[in-house]
């Protein structure tokens, strides 16, 4: 809900950032998630609420997070980061600039 303004008029909410995010399971296995809020997520995940996919597969480690922009290309970037070989994503884990770099070179067109 938007916020009225002086002149009485409602302002757009500010957009929030949202952040992609990479987690290692207990079993070596990489996850991918995306949030506005990357501790409070990761939190919610080790309660065991969220992702199915990490529900009693913990302890879980944060590898790398990094800004993606909106929501929608936060979830094209998921989406290809998903497709990746698990080589590729050790890749993008182990470094913050090469997965800032991932997801500046996803443009705002539609995956297909």
């Amino acid at each position: 809900m938007s916020a009225p303004s002086d002149n009485g008029i409602e302002s757009p909410p500010e957009a929030k950032t949202w952040w992609v995010y990479l987690v290692r399971r207990a079993d070596n296995a990489i996850y991918t998630g995306i949030a506005t809020d990357v501790e409070r997520r990761i939190t919610e995940h080790r309660e065991g609420r969220g992702a199915k996919a990490l529900r009693g597969r913990g302890p879980l480690e944060v590898l790398a997070s990094s800004p993606a922009g909106d929501r929608s290309r936060a979830q094209r970037v998921e989406t290809r980061i998903k497709r990746l070989s698990k080589p590729a994503k050790e890749q993008l884990a182990r470094s913050g600039e090469l997965l800032t770099a991932f997801i500046e070179a996803i443009d705002d067109a539609k995956d297909g």
